[in-house]
C-alpha cells in the first residue's frame, strides 16, 4: 500500500516563528520608557530612551486638555528630551512620540501628565498600578524593561520548542532566554493568558500544559528549568502531538478564546510537515514560526498561518534571537486582539473534538525485514487509517494509509533486529483521532544453513549450502590457517540462486575456513563457517636401488600422477653434512655417481608440482666396499727381477700401489702406478731371496682397496727363464683401515683393523709430534685390542702415529697416519634474548672442543656498577642472567675453560628493558595539597609514590595499584617545594628506577574577613511515598565519582540519593536493603546491603559518602556491584528483586555490554540515569527492557527532581513482592523464577541433596534430575511472601522418567503449616492425567481433572512444555503451547504464607514420613499474567524450535563467537576431535578439580558464552561504531579420533631449558636420533711400573692402573641401531633442505585477525584408522625428511618417571675413549698382556637431533557448524588445556580496553631459582674487562621470542686410507 496522505481535514493546531534579523516588514522601532520630570512652575521636561534599529529623528505630539491645543515638535535624532518653556500645571498634557525614517513613523510611544499630580519628578511607567497611559485602539506602550501586551483580550498559548541534537546544550540556554522574554511580554494569569509548552525531537513530550501554572512568575520559572531532550527532529510528529494533547479542555485549552501556536526550530523536519500544520489551521489555531540558523524558510511558511511576512521570522544564529522578540509579541499581541474580536462577532473557531482512537494493537507475522499490525476498529465512520512507524533509535518515519475498512497492514522493506514504534490513527472526515501505539523488533535475518566443503583437492574444493528464504545473493569469504604471516581474506559473490561454488588456486595441505553469508540487499545475515584441508601433493612410490656398488648405485620410483612436472633428488652421507641435489624432468630412475665406498646414504625423491613439492620419499642404503685387485700374478722370473700382473678391479682406478720387499728383512720399496697399467716389471733384486709384493688400489677419493700378497723368489742363476710362480708361504700383514678420530684438545683416538689377528703377537704403536719438539713415544697393544687413546698431548698439535704388527718371525708392514688435537677454541655467536626489566638471558654456540665449563663475565656500562661473574658447566650453553638494573646497557663476555687454558672471550652488549611511568605532572596545585598524573606502565602491579620536600623536612610515601594513573598528596606545607617520585614494581618486588617532577606549593592567601557562624537544622526522616509500602528489594546505587562531576554536582547527586531513598517504607532484612558504591577507575563500595538496618541511619550514612575522582570506567564498575554487593555475605537475598540504579554523566572507558547483558540474563532490574554529557545509547544497553521504563536522561544534575518521582514509582514497582519483574525473552515481566527460588541453577544445586544435573533438551539448556530422595521445599514466605496473584500462568518443562512411580505426584503444590495442600499441580501416571487445585474464594476445596490423548504424552518419558493458565474463571491448559483443554473455576483465595512449596511430593505423604518422585525438571516459572502461553513460542522444545523466531540458544555458540562466560563444574571428557597442524609440545596444565558427585549424575557443566556479536568484515552496510571485544570463547566439544593432520612447518631449534626432575622408567619407546659424538674424557692416572723381568717373550700384563672417573658417555650400541640413529639424521638432514624449498613455494599465509577464524564445531568422526607404534618425540635439532604415510596409532599411555640416571645427552653416545695401557711388565711366560686400565669418561655430547616427523594422514571428513554441539551440558570441558588430539586454538585480537589494573603477562621467572653459583666481584685488573663489546640485539623485547642461529660447522675427521701420499713418486710403468 502506498505511502503517502495529505490530511488537509486532520485537525491539529500550531503555530511557528520565523525569526528575521529586522522586525517585521516596513516597520520602524518605538522609542522606549517614557519620563516626564516638572522642572518648576513654567517648565516640564519630557524624556525617552532611543530605539533599537535605524531611524532618522523623531515626531512629538502633545495635546493639552482642557482647551484640546495639539502642537507637533520635530527632534533630531540624538536628542532624547524636550522642554515645554510654557507648562501650565493646572491642564493635563497627552504624548504621542514616534520614530520617523525614510518618511514613514512607529507606533507611538504614549505618556500622559495629569494636572493634579504633585511632587518634582513623575514616571510614568505601564506596569503601576494607576496607570497614566493611555490605551486606545491597543497601542502599545513601553515599559522600563521591554514591550508588555495591554490588549484586555486573552488567548491560549502553546510554545513547542525543538530539542534535537543539532541545537547542543549552549545554544539551549539562549533558547530559554529567549522564552523567558517571551513570556514576559503577556499577562499570564487563570483567567487571563495562560501558556504551555511542549519539546520535541524523535519523540515529543509535554513539559506544562496551559493550566499547569496560574502566574507570570510561575512560566518563568519553568523556562528556567526546561531540561534538554536530544535527539532527531520529528517536526510533524511533534505537530499532531499539541493537537492531540494540548489543545485539549483537559489540558487547560478554553472555548471561545484565540488559540496560537509557535513553533521554535533550527533545521530541516525529517518527516512531512505540512498536514500536521493544516490539521492546526482548519482547528481555529494560529501558527508562527521561528528558525534559527539552518531552518528550512519554505518549511517555515508551510507551516505558519498567512500573512508569511508576519508569521514566519528567521534568524541566522541563536545569539541574536533577543532582537525579534519585540516584533513577535507585538504581532502576536495584535494577532490575539483581532482574533478576540472576531470571536465575539460570531465566528467561533471549530471545536477540538476528541475523537476515540483505534484499540487492540497486535503485532504478528515478524520476520527480519516486516511484520503485520493489526487493530481494532474505531467507532463511527473511519474513512482511512494512517500507520506511521519507525525505528525507535531514529531514523526516518514512514508511514501507510489503508481504508477504513482496513484493520491490518504488513509493514516491509525494514531493518533486521530493529525496534519499531507503530502509531495508528483513525483518519475522519474533519477531524482524526489521538494515536494507537505499540512497537515491535524484526527476527534476524535467515542464515544459510547445512554448509557442506567436499570434493576436496589439492588446490580446489567445492562449497554447498542450503538456501536461504528471500536472500538476494551470497557472500563466500575463504583464507588459510597457517602459522605464518596473516593473509587477507578472498571473496566470492554469487546470485540467489546459487548454491554451490568451487574455490580454486589453494595451496596444498593447508587448513581452511570458509565462510558464507546470507546477502539481503546491503544487509548481510550471521554468517556459518566450516573448515577443510586441502589435500597434500602426493609423493613419488616405491623408491628402490639397483646395481648397487662402491661408487654408484641406480635408483628407481614410480610416478604418483600425471601432474608431476618433475623431480627433484637429494642425497647425503650418514656420516656428513653436504648434501647434493639433482633436479631431474618427468623420469623414474637415475644413476648416483661418484660415491664414497662404505657409506650410508638416504636419499629422498620429492616430486614436483605446479603448486610446489610433494613430501619426499626416502629410503637408505650402502656402497660395497672398494674391490682388490683381480688375480694377482708373477712371470718373467730373473735372478733380479720378477713381473706382476693383474687385472682392473673398476674402472674408476686411479693408481696402484705396489711394494715389495725381501721376507728375511730389509728395506721395503714402494711405487706407484697408473691407474691404467695393469703390469709392472720389478728390478733390482737380490738372486735366490724371497720377496714379499703387496698390491693395492687407489680410487678417485684417496680410499685404497685391501692389498693382495705375493710371494716370489728370483732365481739363482744369472740367466732366467720366465716362469709364472704362485707362492704359497705364510705372509705378514700390515694393518688396515688405520684411523684417527675423536681428537680433544690433548687425546686422539688410534683404531686399525687386524688381518692376521691369530699370528700377530702384539702391536707397537709410536707416536711423535710433527714439529719434532718432542720425543717419540711408543706403546705396546696386545694383539686382541684394536685401538688406543693416546693422552696427555699438546693442543692444536700434528702427530705422526705408526701402527706395527709384531709376528713371531719378526715385524710386520709399517702403517702411518697424521692426526691433529683441537685447539681452545672461543664459543661462538653470542645473542639475547627474553629481555625484561631485571635479566635477560644470554646463549652461545658451543665450541668443538670439550671444556669443563664456561665463565661468564658481565659488567653494566650505562650505569655505575662492578663487573660479576659465575661459572656454569660444559653442558651449558644458555643462562638467565638475574638482579640487574632496569633500562640498562649490559657488557657480557664468555670464555670458554679447558684443562690446558682457556680461550678467547666471546663479547657483545645486552640492555634491560625500561621499568618506569612517562608523562608525569602535577595538576590542581593547592597550599596543603598537589595532585600528580602519569601514564600507566603495561607491567607494572604496584606503584610506590614518594613526595619529599626539597629542604627533606617532610615526606610522605604511599602505593598504588597498577591500575592507578594519578594520586592527590594532601597535608602539605604552603609555598614549599617538593620533589615527587614514582617507582614501578613489578609483581616479583623488582622496582624501577625513580620518574621524578618538582611542583611548588601555593602561598597562604590574605584572610578575609570572618562570617559569624550560621547554624544549620537538624534533618528530618522523610515520609515514605504510598508506591513504596509494599517493596522489598535488595536495591545498589552505582553512583560515577569521575574528576568530570566535581565537588558541586556530587553533592546535588548525594542530595538526590538522600531524597529517594527517604521515599522508601521498611528499611533492612524486612523491608528494603540499601547500597551504594561510587565508581571512577576502579569501584569503591560505601557501604553493603546489610550495613544499615533503619532509614534513619542509612541517610545518615549517605550524607558522609566522600567525591572519589578518577575516569569513567562503567562496566568494571557494574562488575564489581554483581561480585561483591550482590553477594550472600552482603546481605542479598534468595527470592528478593535485585535492583540497581546505575548514575553517570559520561561514556563508559570500557566495556559495559557484555556485563550489562550478563546481569540482566541473571534477573537482575537495572536503571540507568544520564545526565550532561551521557551517552543515550549506553543507557539503554545498560538498563533493562522496556527502555522507557527503565533509561532517565535529564539535562544537569539540577533537574533531578523532575525524574525522582517516576524513578521511585518504577522501583518500587519493579520490588513489590506480589509479582516481582523477572527477565523473560529478552523484556522484564512480573513473575517469578521458581527455578531460582527452589536453587535449581547451576552454582547452587550441588549443594542439594538427592539433585543431580543432566543434559536438557538442548545441550545448551541444564535439566535437574530430582531422585527419590529429594524432597525439594522451601518457605512460602519465602518465595511467595504476599501469596499468589490472582491470575497467573504455570510454566513447567520436565520429562517422566521410567522410574517415576505409577502413583499420583504433585510435581508442584503448596501446604500450610499442617501440612494440608492449598494450590498445586498432580500428576498420576498410572491414570494418564492431569490435576490443578486450589481453595476458591469462599474457601471451598476444587480440583479440575484434565485426560484424553493429549494429555497422554506428558507420560510417555519425553521433555514437554506444560502452561496452566489459571484466571478468574477457568483453568486452560497448553501442552508444548498448543491449547488442549479448558475448564471452570472459581476464583481463587489466597493462600497463607506460613506453610512450605513442595516439589515433586507423592500424594499419599503422610506428616514427616514424605517422599518424592523422580523426574527431571528444566523449567519452572510462574507469570503474572494469563496470555503467557500464548506468546510463547516453545523454542526450548526441538521439534517445534524456529531460528527464525526464537532466540540463540543461552550457551550457543556460533562460527564467530568469541565471548566466554563464567566457567562451571569440571564436565566429563569428550572423545577425541579432529587432529589439526602439530603445534610445538607446550607445558602440561593444571589438574582441574574434580566436580561433586550426585547419586547418578554427571558433572557440571560448563559456564555458557556470551551472546553473539556481529559479523567480522567485508560486509557492506553503514559504517558503525567500534564494538566492543569480548572474551575469548571456549574450546568446542571434542569430536572422536579423527585421521591426523600432516605435520606444521618446522620450527626453529630453541636453546635447551634447565634439566628438569627425573622420571620414572617408562615404556621403551621407538630409538630417537644419535646424538653427535661425545669428546674422551680427560686422561687417567697410568698404571704402576713392573719390575724388571728377563728378557724373553712378551710377558704378561703389568698391574693395573688407577681407575679413572666414571664418564658420562652412554654405552655402545650395536651398529645395527647406530646405522638407524644414523639414517635418521640424514632424513633429518634432507628435510631441513625440503623445508627451505616448501618456504618458498608455498607462501601459505596465516589466518587473518578476523573471529571467523576462530575453529568451529568438531565435524562428524572419521573412520578411526588400524593403530601403529606410538613414539616419544625426540629432542628438538635438525628437521628430517617428512615420513612417509603411514597408519595412525593411537598414543600410548603415559609411561612413570624413570630413576635419575646418569647425566648424558639425549642422543646415543659411543664409548668412551680408553685410559693408556699401564708399563709392560716383567718378563713372563710369553702370554699376552692383558689391557690396560679405563681411562677418564669423556665429556657428555650434545643434544641429538630430532626424531622423523610422522606421516601424513589423509584429511577427515567436512566439519559443520552446529550450535547444539558447541558447548552445552553433556560436553567435557577442560580447563583452556589444548589436546593435541584436538584443534590446535587460534589466536584472537586483544581486549581493546586494556587492563592495567593487573598485570598482562605472566612472568614464567618470577619463582625461578639459578642453578648456577652465585655472581663473585671480577678484579679489575682482569684481561676480561678489557675486550672489545659487540651489541647483541633481540629480534623482540618479549620474552617467548628467541633468534636461534644455527651455525652448521662440520666436525669430524674425513674417512681417509692412504699412506704416504704426501710423498707420491712420479708414475712409472
Amino acid at each position: 500500500m502506498q505511502f503517502s496522505v495529505r490530511l488537509s481535514f486532520f485537525l491539529l493546531g500550531f503555530v511557528l516563528i520565523a525569526v528575521l534579523p529586522h522586525t517585521a516588514k516596513g516597520q520602524v522601532s518605538s522609542p522606549r520608557r517614557f519620563r516626564v520630570k516638572v522642572l518648576g512652575q513654567d517648565k516640564l521636561e519630557v524624556s525617552w530612551k532611543e530605539p533599537k534599529g535605524d531611524f532618522e529623528g523623531y515626531k512629538v505630539i502633545y495635546t493639552t486638555r482642557p482647551g484640546g491645543q495639539q502642537k507637533v515638535v520635530e527632534l533630531a535624532k540624538q536628542e532624547t528630551k524636550l522642554v515645554i518653556t510654557d507648562f501650565d500645571p493646572s491642564k493635563d498634557y497627552n504624548f504621542k512620540i514616534s520614530a520617523v525614517n525614510g518618511g514613514k513613523e512607529s507606533k507611538p510611544l504614549q505618556g500622559k501628565h495629569e494636572a493634579q499630580q504633585s511632587g518634582s519628578e513623575t514616571a510614568q511607567t505601564q506596569g503601576t498600578k494607576k496607570s497614566d497611559v493611555t490605551r486606545e485602539n491597543n497601542e502599545i506602550s513601553e515599559a522600563e524593561d521591554g514591550f508588555m501586551c495591554k490588549t484586555p483580550a486573552i488567548a491560549d498559548i502553546v510554545i513547542l520548542v525543538d530539542g534535537s541534537w543539532s541545537i547542543g546544550r549552549i545554544n539551549f540556554r539562549l533558547v530559554r532566554a529567549f522564552l523567558e522574554n517571551l513570556v514576559s511580554a503577556f499577562s499570564v494569569e487563570f483567567d487571563k493568558t495562560r501558556i504551555g509548552l511542549a519539546q520535541y525531537s524523535g519523540d515529543p513530550r509535554i513539559e506544562w500544559h496551559l493550566n499547569a501554572h496560574t502566574t507570570k512568575e510561575a512560566v518563568i520559572e519553568a523556562v528556567k528549568n526546561l531540561p534538554y531532550k536530544g535527539g532527531n527532529t520529528l517536526t510533524g510528529l511533534a505537530l499532531t502531538f499539541i493537537l492531540e494533547n494540548s489543545f485539549k479542555v483537559e489540558s487547560g485549552s478554553r472555548p471561545g478564546v484565540p488559540k496560537i501556536g509557535i513553533l521554535i526550530t533550527d533545521g530541516k523536519s525529517q518527516d512531512d510537515v505540512i498536514p500536521p500544520a493544516q490539521s492546526l489551521k482548519d482547528a481555529g489555531i494560529e501558527l508562527f514560526a521561528i528558525g534559527v540558523k539552518n531552518a528550512d524558510e519554505n518549511e517555515l511558511k508551510a507551516i505558519a498561518s498567512p500573512p508569511e511576512e508576519t508569521h514566519v521570522y528567521n534568524v541566522a544564529d541563536f545569539s541574536v534571537m533577543s532582537d525579534i522578540v519585540e516584533g513577535l509579541t507585538k504581532t502576536v499581541c495584535d494577532r490575539v486582539d483581532q482574533l478576540d474580536k472576531k470571536l465575539k462577532g460570531g465566528e467561533p473557531a471549530p471545536p477540538i473534538t476528541s475523537i476515540a482512537p483505534p484499540r487492540d494493537l497486535v503485532t504478528s507475522a515478524i520476520t527480519a525485514r516486516s511484520f503485520r499490525v493489526m487493530w481494532t476498529h474505531a467507532p463511527g465512520q473511519v474513512e482511512k487509517y494512517r500507520v506511521v512507524y519507525y525505528p525507535a533509535s531514529g531514523g526516518q518515519p514512514e508511514e501507510k494509509v489503508v481504508m477504513g475498512t482496513e484493520n491490518s497492514v504488513e509493514l516491509t522493506h525494514l531493518n533486521s533486529l530493529t525496534e519499531y514504534q507503530v502509531a495508528v490513527f483513525a483518519v475522519y472526515r474533519s477531524s482524526a483521532s489521538e494515536a494507537l501505539r505499540g512497537s515491535a523488533t524484526t527476527l534476524a535475518l535467515p542464515r544459510v544453513n547445512d554448509l557442506e566443503l567436499f570434493d576436496i583437492t589439492h588446490s580446489t574444493m567445492r562449497v554447498r549450502w542450503k538456501i536461504a528464504a528471500g536472500a538476494s545473493g551470497y557472500m563466500i569469504l575463504y583464507a588459510p590457517l597457517t602459522e605464518q604471516e596473516a593473509a587477507d581474506e578472498k571473496e566470492v559473490k554469487v546470485g540467489d540462486s546459487v548454491n554451490e561454488v568451487e574455490l580454486e588456486g589453494l595451496t596444498p595441505a593447508t587448513e581452511y575456513t570458509v565462510t558464507v553469508y546470507a546477502m539481503y540487499g546491503e544487509e548481510a545475515s550471521d554468517p556459518m563457517t566450516s573448515q577443510q584441508t586441502t589435500l597434500p601433493l602426493i609423493p613419488a612410490r616405491n623408491l628402490r636401488f639397483q646395481d648397487v656398488d662402491h661408487s654408484s648405485v641406480r635408483i628407481l620410483w614410480e610416478s604418483p600422477s600425471r601432474l608431476v612436472r618433475g623431480y627433484r633428488i637429494m642425497y647425503v652421507k650418514t656420516s656428513g653434512l653436504q648434501t647434493t641435489e639433482v633436479d631431474l624432468g618427468p623420469v623414474t630412475s637415475y644413476l648416483l655417481k661418484n660415491l664414497t665406498s662404505l657409506t650410508e646414504y638416504t636419499v629422498g625423491v620429492f616430486a614436483v608440482y605446479k603448486e610446489g613439492e610433494a613430501a619426499a620419499v626416502t629410503e637408505s642404503f650402502s656402497t660395497k666396499v672398494v674391490p682388490d685387485p683381480l688375480d694377482l700374478r708373477s712371470s718373467d722370473v730373473s735372478s733380479d727381477s720378477f713381473r706382476v700382473s693383474w687385472q682392473h678391479p673398476a674402472s674408476d682406478v686411479v693408481m696402484y700401489r705396489l711394494i715389495w720387499t725381501p721376507t728375511d728383512g730389509g728395506d721395503s720399496q714402494e711405487v706407484i702406478v697408473n691407474g691404467n697399467t695393469n703390469t709392472y716389471l720389478i728390478k733390482g733384486l737380490q738372486p735366490a731371496s724371497e720377496y714379499e709384493v703387496l698390491l693395492a688400489a687407489v680410487y678417485t677419493n684417496e680410499i685404497e682397496s685391501d692389498e693382495v700378497v705375493l710371494l716370489e723368489t728370483t732365481d739363482k742363476r744369472t740367466t732366467t727363464v720366465a716362469t709364472t710362480t704362485m707362492t704359497t708361504l705364510t705372509p705378514r700383514y700390515a694393518v688396515k683401515n688405520l684411523r684417527i678420530d675423536e681428537e680433544t684438545t690433548f687425546s686422539m683416538r688410534v683404531s686399525w683393523q687386524a688381518v692376521d689377528s691369530k699370528n700377530v703377537r702384539h702391536y707397537r704403536l709410536t707416536y711423535i709430534s710433527a714439529k719434532g719438539d718432542r720425543a717419540e713415544e711408543t706403546r705396546t697393544v696386545p694383539s686382541g685390542q684394536t685401538s688406543l687413546v693416546l693422552q696427555p698431548l699438546l693442543s692444536d698439535t700434528d702427530y705422526k702415529v705408526t701402527v706395527i704388527p709384531a709376528y713371531p718371525e719378526g715385524d710386520g708392514p709399517v702403517s702411518s697416519q697424521m692426526g691433529r688435537t683441537l685447539p681452545l677454541s672461543a664459543p661462538k655467536n653470542l645473542r639475547v634474548s627474553e629481555e625484561w626489566y631485571n635479566r635477560f638471558r644470554i646463549s652461545w654456540d658451543v665450541p668443538p672442543s670439550p671444556t669443563m665449563g664456561y665463565r661468564v663475565v658481565y659488567q653494566p656500562v650505562s650505569a655505575p656498577g662492578r663487573a660479576l661473574e659465575t661459572f656454569v658447566g660444559e653442558d651449558v650453553n644458555t643462562m638467565l642472567i638475574l638482579n640487574l638494573l632496569s633500562g640498562t646497557e649490559y657488557s657480557v663476555k664468555v670464555i670458554a675453560s679447558y684443562t690446558t687454558g682457556s680461550s678467547e672471550a666471546l663479547a657483545g652488549k645486552a640492555k634491560t628493558l625500561y621499568l618506569g611511568v612517562i608523562n608525569l605532572s602535577t595538576y590542581q596545585v593547592r597550599m596543603s595539597g598537589v595532585c600528580a598524573q602519569w601514564v600507566p606502565h603495561r607491567h607494572a602491579s604496584t606503584y610506590r609514590l614518594v613526595i619529599q620536600s626539597v629542604t627533606g623536612s617532610q615526606m610522605q610515601e604511599t602505593k598504588l595499584g597498577g591500575g592507578g594513573s594519578r594520586h592527590c598528596f594532601s597535608n602539605l606545607k604552603p609555598n614549599t617545594e617538593y620533589k615527587i617520585s614514582v617507582y614501578s614494581q613489578l609483581q616479583d618486588g623488582t622496582e624501577g628506577p625513580a620518574v621524578t617532577a618538582n611542583v611548588k606549593t601555593l602561598p597562604i592567601p590574605t584572610p578575609a574577613a570572618a562570617k559569624p557562624p550560621t547554624t544549620t537544622a537538624p534533618p528530618t526522616i522523610p515520609p515514605a511515598k504510598e508506591v513504596c509500602k509494599a517493596a522489598k528489594a535488595d536495591l545498589v546505587f552505582l553512583v560515577d565519582g569521575s574528576w568530570s562531576i566535581g565537588d558541586d554536582n556530587f553533592l546535588k547527586i548525594i542530595r538526590f540519593l538522600y531524597s529517594t531513598v527517604g521515599a522508601l517504607d521498611r528499611i533492612g532484612p524486612d523491608g528494603t536493603q540499601v547500597a551504594i558504591a561510587q565508581f571512577s577507575d576502579d569501584a569503591r563500595t560505601e557501604f553493603k546491603l546489610n550495613s544499615y538496618g533503619n532509614k534513619e541511619r542509612l541517610l545518615d550514612a549517605i550524607n558522609k559518602i566522600s567525591y572519589k575522582g578518577g575516569n569513567t570506567k562503567t562496566g568494571r564498575a557494574i562488575q564489581h556491584v554483581k561480585e561483591n554487593i550482590f553477594i550472600t555475605e552482603g546481605g542479598a537475598r534468595r527470592g528478593i528483586p535485585n535492583v540497581l540504579v546505575v548514575l553517570t554523566d559520561g561514556r563508559s572507558q570500557d566495556d559495559v555490554n557484555k556485563v550489562s547483558k550478563e546481569i540482566q540474563m541473571e534477573g537482575y532490574i537495572v536503571f540507568a540515569i544520564g545526565f550532561a554529557d551521557a551517552d543515550y545509547g549506553e543507557l539503554v544497553s545498560i538498563a533493562s527492557k522496556p527502555s522507557d521504563r527503565h533509561v532517565f536522561f535529564v539535562d544537569d544534575l539540577d533537574a533531578f527532581q523532575k525524574i525522582e518521582e517516576k524513578l521511585v514509582t518504577f522501583v518500587c514497582e519493579a520490588a513489590t513482592a506480589t509479582c516481582p519483574s523477572i527477565p523473560m525473552s529478552g523484556s522484564t515481566t512480573p513473575g517469578f523464577r521458581m527455578m531460582e527460588l527452589f536453587g535449581l541453577v547451576e552454582n547452587k544445586y550441588n549443594s542439594i541433596s538427592g539433585v543431580s544435573m543432566v543434559p536438557g533438551t538442548f545441550n545448551a539448556f541444564p535439566c535437574f534430575h530430582l531422585h527419590s530422595n529429594a524432597l525439594m521445599a522451601q518457605p512460602t514466605r519465602f518465595i511467595h511472601p504476599e501469596g499468589l496473584p490472582s491470575d497467573y500462568t504455570i510454566t513447567l518443562l520436565f520429562r517422566v522418567l521410567p522410574d517415576t512411580p505409577e502413583e499420583p505426584f504433585a510435581i508442584w503444590e503448596i501446604l500450610n503449616r499442617n501440612n494440608d495442600p492449598l494450590t498445586g499441580v498432580i500428576l498420576d501416571n498410572g491414570g494418564k492425567t492431569l490435576t490443578f487445585f486450589n481453595n476458591d474464594y469462599r474457601g471451598v476445596f476444587q480440583t479440575v481433572t484434565f485426560e484424553g490423548p493429549e494429555i497422554k504424552k506428558l507420560f510417555f518419558g519425553s521433555f514437554h512444555k506444560l502452561h496452566i493458565a489459571i484466571s478468574k474463571t477457568s483453568a486452560k491448559v497448553f501442552i508444548d503451547c498448543k491449547m488442549v483443554a479448558e475448564k471452570f473455576i472459581n476464583a481463587a483465595g489466597n493462600i497463607t504464607t506460613d506453610g512450605v512449596e513442595v516439589l515433586g511430593r507423592m500424594v499419599r505423604s503422610r506428616e514427616n514420613k514424605d517422599n518424592s518422585a523422580p523426574f527431571q525438571l528444566q523449567n519452572f516459572d510462574i507469570i503474572c499474567s494469563t496470555s503467557w502461553a500464548n506468546r510463547d513460542k516453545c523454542c526450548e522444545l526441538p521439534s517445534l524450535r524456529k531460528e527464525v523466531d526464537c532466540p540463540a540458544l543461552p550457551k550457543a555458540c556460533t562460527c564467530t563467537q568469541d565471548s566466554k562466560g563464567p566457567p562451571g563444574p569440571p564436565g566429563v571428557p569428550g572423545g577425541p576431535g579432529i587432529r589439526g597442524a602439530r603445534g610445538d609440545r607446550g607445558e602440561p596444565g593444571p589438574v582441574g578439580p574434580a566436580g561433586p558427585v550426585g547419586d547418578t549424575g554427571v558433572p557440571g557443566p560448563q559456564g555458557p558464552p556470551g551472546p553473539q556479536g556481529p559479523s567480522g568484515r567485508s560486509i557492506i552496510g553503514p559504517p558503525g561504531s567500534p564494538g566492543e571485544r569480548g572474551q575469548k570463547g571456549e574450546a568446542g566439544q571434542q569430536g572422536q579420533q579423527g585421521v591426523p593432520g600432516r605435520p606444521g612447518p618446522v620450527g626453529r631449534e630453541g636453546p635447551p631449558g634447565p634439566r628438569g626432575l627425573p622420571g620414572k622408567d617408562g615404556p621403551q619407546g621407538r630409538q630417537g636420533p644419535p646424538g653427535t659424538m661425545g669428546t674422551p674424557g680427560a686422561p687417567g692416572s697410568p698404571g704402576n711400573t713392573g719390575a724388571q723381568g728377563k728378557q724373553g717373550t712378551l710377558g704378561p700384563p703389568g698391574p693395573s692402573g688407577t681407575k679413572g672417573e666414571k664418564g658420562e658417555r652412554g654405552d655402545l650400541q650395536s651398529a645395527t641401531s647406530v646405522q638407524a640413529i644414523a639414517r635418521q639424521v640424514c632424513e633429518q638432514l634432507i628435510q631441513s633442505h625440503m623445508s627451505r624449498y616448501n618456504s618458498i613455494l608455498n607462501q601459505a599465509p596465516s589466518p587473518p585477525v578476523s573471529i571467523r577464524t576462530v575453529p568451529g564445531p568438531p565435524g562428524e568422526p572419521g573412520r578411526e584408522g588400524p593403530p601403529g607404534p606410538q613414539g616419544e618425540q625426540g629432542p628438538p635439532g635438525r628437521p628430517g625428511f617428512p615420513g612417509q604415510n603411514g597408519q595412525n596409532g593411537n598414543p600410548g599411555e603415559r609411561g612413570q618417571p624413570g630413576e635419575r640416571g646418569e647425566k648424558g645427552s639425549s642422543g646415543v653416545g659411543v664409548q668412551g675413549p680408553r685410559g693408556p695401557p699401564g708399563p709392560p711388565g716383567p718378563q713372563g711366560q710369553g702370554r699376552p698382556g692383558s689391557q690396560g686400565p679405563t681411562g677418564r669418561p669423556g665429556n657428555p655430547g650434545t643434544s641429538g637431533r630430532p626424531g622423523v616427523p610422522g606421516p601424513v594422514g589423509p584429511p577427515g571428513p567436512p566439519g559443520y557448524c552446529d550450535q547444539n554441539s558447541c558447548l552445552g551440558y553433556n560436553v567435557g570441558e577442560g580447563e583452556d588445556v589444548t589436546d593435541i588430539r584436538g584443534i590446535p586454538p587460534v589466536q584472537l585480537p586483544s581486549s581493546v580496553f586494556q587492563n592495567y589494573g593487573e598485570v598482562e603477562e605472566d612472568d614464567p621467572y618470577r619463582y625461578y631459582q639459578p642453578n648456577y653459583p652465585a655472581p663473585q666481584p671480577v678484579s679489575p685488573d682482569d684481561p676480561a674487562l678489557a675486550l672489545d663489546d659487540v651489541e647483541l640485539r633481540s629480534p623482540d623485547v618479549y620474552r617467548n621470542t628467541r633468534s636461534i642461529k644455527v651455525e652448521e660447522e662440520q666436525v669430524g675427521s674425513k674417512r681417509r686410507i692412504k699412506r704416504g701420499v704426501k710423498n707420491l713418486p712420479k708414475l712409472t710403468n
